[in-house]
């Protein structure tokens, strides 16, 4: 997939979030080690020190710790991965509930044409 970076909000947020996708998605497992600094820079074509920053803030985070001469590893924790699975789509469903309402739908009707999406995908 590619890293589609827009100028409206800061980079090393994005890479942030994509990275946090990633390992939500189960592209990286927990206990897996994270590519070099450089590589991941140069997959997601930006500065290796914007990758750096991106990379310190999933750190402080918990999300990704170092081991010193090793490298990156994406933390252990399922409880937390679970928390942010479940935080990441609550944020996604009240922004398409947002922008349901904005189209003039309301919860009723929104709830009718997702339950009419899923049956069309079984």
């Amino acid at each position: 997939m590619p890293w589609d970076l827009d100028n409206d909000r800061p980079i090393y947020l994005q890479l942030m979030e994509r990275i946090q996708q990633d390992i939500i998605a189960g592209t990286y497992k927990p206990g897996d080690k994270l590519p070099s600094v450089r590589d991941l820079a140069l997959d997601a074509a930006v500065n290796p020190n914007t990758m750096q920053k991106a990379l310190s803030e999933l750190e402080r985070s918990g999300l990704v710790y170092s081991q010193r001469t090793s490298g990156r590893f994406i933390t252990e924790d399922k409880k937390m991965l679970k928390n942010m699975k479940l935080e990441l789509a609550s944020e996604h469903i009240h922004q398409f509930l947002e922008k349901m309402e904005l189209l003039g739908f309301e919860s009723g009707e929104t709830l009718e044409l997702i339950q009419k999406a899923l049956k069309e995908d079984k």
